[in-house]
């Protein structure tokens, strides 16, 4: 019985990684319809990581401002206090499977933190590091 319910369970968490892997990869194609070439996991986490400025209500304009350092973890949003789940796929495997989610998100998130919508190549980019975690 034991064994059948872990069977059960790691089938399910299969599943899951491969619906979500699926899902990133759409999302990736996509991205290379609108142009996008090849994507870069490194050009991702530089986008990630680098500073856009400041803003004097909420200070430095970067990524991990609200998502931390390390995608692995949980955020937290700087003028709301609200939690925001792990970023990367490995911790949250169902981060990716929403392609509205994802659009609605990188349209909010790119307008405040760089001041302009991200291309699809920087969008691509982000997601194959965030992907690759």
């Amino acid at each position: 019985m034991i064994k059948q319910s872990m069977m059960a369970v790691l089938f399910t968490l299969m599943t899951m990684m491969t619906a979500t892997a699926a899902t990133l990869e759409e999302q990736l194609a996509s991205y290379r319809t609108q142009g996008a070439g090849t994507f870069d996991a490194k050009a991702g986490q530089t986008l990630w990581t680098t500073s856009h400025g400041t803003d004097p209500e909420v200070g430095e304009k970067i990524c991990t401002a609200c998502h931390m350092d390390d995608p692995h973890k949980p955020g937290k949003h700087r003028k709301t206090g609200k939690i925001i789940e792990p970023m990367a796929v490995s911790v949250n495997p169902q981060r990716f499977t929403d392609p509205e989610k994802v659009e609605k998100w990188f349209l909010r998130n790119c307008r405040q933190v760089m001041g302009r919508e991200c291309t699809p190549q920087e969008k691509g980019d982000v997601l194959s590091y965030l992907g690759s975690l």
